[in-house]
């Protein structure tokens, strides 16, 4: 048998091609979406155990990708191979549990014997097909349907616009959830500690420095207020006022600056030099905020506040660069 010779083709215009359907086929999903995608959210909000996504080939990959998404934002979630399922991994479903179950055709067999085993189970199953009359979607408690006109191969044989879409709805779920949850970056955090996102989403108060604070009053001598910021080694002293309140700050620089134009400023108090309206950060703003408050200013550090505006702690620039690049390389 001969081989063809390969055609002259413009690559550039094939992929404009396949990004087009596939663009295509989003926005037809965004426009179709109705209730079911509410009583979707619902399901899984009222769901009393985990998350439980299943489907076969391609679709099984976008499952787990599905399932990878829901767990980081907040959602028990789990991935399960309906082969498997039928050799024993079923035990993994309780009643509490809610399936999503992904078949463009809506036929795909190994979907459909296990339709029967989850009805048995009074699991609720959301279904996500392109086909709303096929028995997944007749099966399930609430439907998912999707459009696809082409796929974007050029053979209109491969899974591209579908699993694309399947995809995209699967992001909306999760965002939705997300929404309704009320889940936050310190949220976020929790589920990310060790990757590079998860870090630039720590809190102030999990890098701040809350002990052996240089904290001094207004009525402060400046001989014992150098005393105090060499013997801490923060480069600046706070100000605090009757209540513990923020009043103002001395920072080393300050110091250099009254050698050179007070000869007779160690005879003076604190109050006699200190900064009003200092910079300053509360304890359960993102690190990355703090980051950005400091090279804004050119400073390296800022005074932390409780919500009650009282002293709380310092947060120094090289704690939140050292945290978030210091780690694994």
């Amino acid at each position: 048998m001969k081989r063809r010779k390969p055609g002259k083709a413009n690559y550039l215009e094939t992929a404009k091609q396949v990004l087009n359907i596939e663009i295509e086929a989003i926005k037809d999903l965004s426009v179709s979406l109705n209730d079911n995608f509410s009583a979707a959210v619902n399901f899984i909000l009222k769901c009393k155990g985990r998350v439980v996504v299943t489907g076969m080939g391609k679709s099984g990959i976008i499952c787990k990708k599905i399932a990878a998404t829901l767990t980081s934002t907040g959602t028990q979630a789990i991935f399960m191979h309906p082969s498997e399922a039928m050799h024993g991994d079923l035990g993994l479903i309780t009643r509490n549990d809610t399936v999503i179950a992904i078949s463009h055709s809506g036929e795909t067999r190994e979907i459909a014997e296990l339709i029967p085993h989850l009805k048995l189970m009074k699991t609720k199953i959301i279904a996500v097909t392109s086909n709303p009359d096929s028995g997944l979607a007749k099966e399930a408690d609430v439907l998912l349907s999707y459009r696809i006109v082409r796929e974007g191969c050029p053979l209109n044989l491969a899974p591209m616009a579908s699993t694309t879409t399947v995809l995209a709805l699967g992001d909306a779920l999760a965002a939705a959830l997300m929404k309704a949850k009320n889940v936050k970056a310190e949220d976020f955090y929790l589920f990310h500690p060790q990757g590079r996102l998860g870090q630039t989403l720590l809190c102030v108060s999990d890098l701040m420095v809350k002990e052996n604070l240089p904290i001094i009053q207004r009525q402060t001598q400046m001989r014992e207020v150098i005393k105090i910021m060499v013997s801490t080694n923060f480069g600046a002293v706070l100000i605090e006022g009757s209540k513990g309140h923020l009043r103002g700050i001395i920072t080393d620089g300050d110091i250099k600056r009254l050698i050179e134009e007070d000869e007779y400023f160690l005879q003076k108090k604190a109050g006699d030099f200190v900064k009003i309206n200092p910079k300053y950060i509360f304890e359960d703003s993102l690190a990355r905020e703090a980051l950005m408050v400091m090279e804004e200013n050119r400073i390296t550090f800022l005074p932390v506040l409780g919500q009650d505006k009282k002293i709380a702690g310092i947060i120094h620039i090289h704690d939140i660069v050292k945290h978030n690049y210091g780690r694994r390389k």
